[in-house]
């Protein structure tokens, strides 16, 4: 093997399925022994992620799926999101902050701004008309190295 664990899971782009999604991929990454912060992080990206695509990618396209898949190497978590839908004409413009294309939603326009924030690298590949591939990766700091790493601070060996 390679040195890199792998999981996808492919589901429906109905709004119930995001939940299902974050849920999935912090599942996935416990066995990184991720802090509860890393676990909300990615919770959030992974939720803004597969949001984008229910809301933007697959607007009346109700027979879209969407592809999650995970890889784990070393202390770093992967994740991409997948959809066929219509794709991102102007990634760039995308993520602007307040920028949405579904105004009428209330939608907040923070997805990217989001995925940034909780992730340590989030990529965009887009192709109008083919679908979006959202990349995120998230090192991980288990709790053991930050209690090894408190009681080397404080004294404790």
């Amino acid at each position: 093997m390679d040195g890199i664990q792998k999981m996808s899971i492919e589901f429906g782009c109905e709004p119930a399925n995001e939940s299902f999604a974050r849920v999935a991929v912090a599942a996935y990454a416990a066995r990184l022994n991720p802090t509860v912060e890393e676990v909300s992080d990615i919770k959030t990206a992974v939720s803004e992620a597969v949001t984008n695509s229910i809301i933007h990618g697959y607007y009346g396209i109700p027979e879209g799926r969407i592809t999650v898949e995970c890889a784990i190497k070393g202390d770093r978590l992967m994740v991409s999101v997948t959809d066929k839908g219509v794709g991102i004409e102007d990634i760039n413009k995308a993520k602007e902050p307040m920028y949405t294309t579904r105004p009428e939603l209330e939608r907040s326009g923070m997805g990217f701004v989001f995925m940034e924030a909780f992730m340590d690298e989030v990529t965009v590949e887009s192709t109008a008309g083919k679908g979006t591939i959202v990349k995120m990766s998230k090192k991980i700091t288990s709790d053991e190295q930050i209690d090894d790493d408190l009681s080397m601070a404080v004294g404790y060996n």
